[in-house]
């Protein structure tokens, strides 16, 4: 059995999860911004389908990502050096979370409910979610969106309507956490794309050791409200590819 959040209710330890399925840990009805960052902090996200009541996750080991091990593979090198893209952040943060709740071929389903929408958009508003898109030709063609608390990114969901462009977005941003000496980005599950990545598992115990610090080790004063990329950031990521 596992616990039931009534509104104002704190959420159980996350080492009280389930190990089958790997990480549930409670349920409610109540997603608000708050509640989302309450989570945040304590290594705990949403994750449910439409019709669900909201169900907290923190499984057991937890996908991360140093940005320093963030690999830049061959593929994902050439369409850096020979596609003429763009990169923005925080221009279009709702666009970004809609096209990541779009259907995809393998899926009959999005966990991305209206309820998340709003409440990762508040959070947005408020500066600490933040979306990084790649446009083409004025499109947006790819993209993800994660929130940030300390010196951690929390990573959510990816799109992308051209081939890498999600990655191009990726490969910006880490790059960037990288600058701002961020030290994980949290992928919250383990899958072969994430780890070609450079992304591995760790304990869970380690993940929220980890989670103590960094959340409460505050990133820059200019860090707060609507970021804003390093302006060499593409260039100097051209430059590695063309090099690598």
């Amino acid at each position: 059995m596992i616990a039931w959040l009534d509104s104002g209710d704190a959420f159980p330890p996350a080492t009280d999860a389930l190990t089958d399925p790997n990480g549930l840990l409670c349920a409610g009805l109540e997603l608000t911004a708050d509640r989302v960052l309450d989570a945040y902090g304590q290594g705990i996200f949403p994750w449910y389908s439409e019709g669900q009541p909201v169900l907290w996750w923190s499984p057991d080991p937890r996908m991360v990502l140093r940005p320093q091990d963030f690999r830049l593979h061959r593929s994902l090198r050439k369409t850096l050096r020979n596609t003429v893209y763009e990169v923005r952040v925080d221009s279009s943060f709702e666009a970004v979370m809609r096209a990541c709740a779009e259907l995809r071929p393998d899926q009959d389903g999005t966990w991305i409910s209206e309820a998340i929408i709003a409440a990762y958009t508040q959070l947005h508003k408020r500066g600490l979610a933040h979306s990084v898109e790649t446009w083409v030709d004025g499109e947006l063609v790819g993209g993800l969106y994660g929130i940030a608390l300390g010196r951690v990114f929390f990573g959510e969901s990816m799109f992308m309507r051209r081939t890498d462009a999600s990655k191009i977005a990726f490969a910006h941003l880490v790059e960037q956490l990288r600058r701002w000496q961020f030290e994980l980005v949290d992928c919250q599950q383990n899958t072969d794309h994430l780890a070609s990545l450079g992304a591995a598992p760790i304990r869970r115990a380690e993940f929220l050791q980890r989670l103590q610090r960094l959340v409460n080790s505050p990133a820059d004063v200019s860090l707060q409200g609507r970021w804003q990329f390093d302006a060499d950031l593409g260039a100097s990521l051209t430059r590695t590819a063309k090099t690598a």
